[in-house]
């Protein structure tokens, strides 16, 4: 099994803090809200958790799913600031460029 690059590790931790702190968030936020609303928060920032945690583990979708989450927060951003669809622009380009360098690829490439 190849060695995790180190900004791989970064990114999946990153995934990981930035969803359960999400969740804090908007718990906080959603009190008292409709409960359908929180229900689709939380799965969004449940999904950022487990990308996060399968990209520790090396697994290649959660690279692709992590991307597509970056995605979808970029195309929401547009509804609402230029300085939201420019944070996540530059996100999702970090994103995209990190986990196809050749040492990522070659550590979702093997056997975890």
């Amino acid at each position: 099994m190849n060695k995790r690059p180190i900004y791989v590790t970064v990114l999946g931790y990153l995934l990981i803090a930035v969803g359960v702190i999400g969740i804090a968030y908007h718990f906080n936020e959603f009190k008292g809200a409709n409960p359908n609303e929180y229900v689709l928060v939380l799965v969004v920032r449940l999904i950022a958790v487990a990308c996060g945690v399968y990209v520790l583990r090396g697994k290649s979708w959660a690279r692709w799913l992590s991307i597509a989450w970056i995605a979808c927060h970029l195309v929401i951003s547009i509804f609402d600031t230029q300085k939201g669809v420019a944070v996540h622009a530059v996100v999702l380009i970090a994103f995209t460029v990190l986990f196809f360098l050749p040492a990522a690829n070659r550590y979702f490439r093997s056997p975890a």
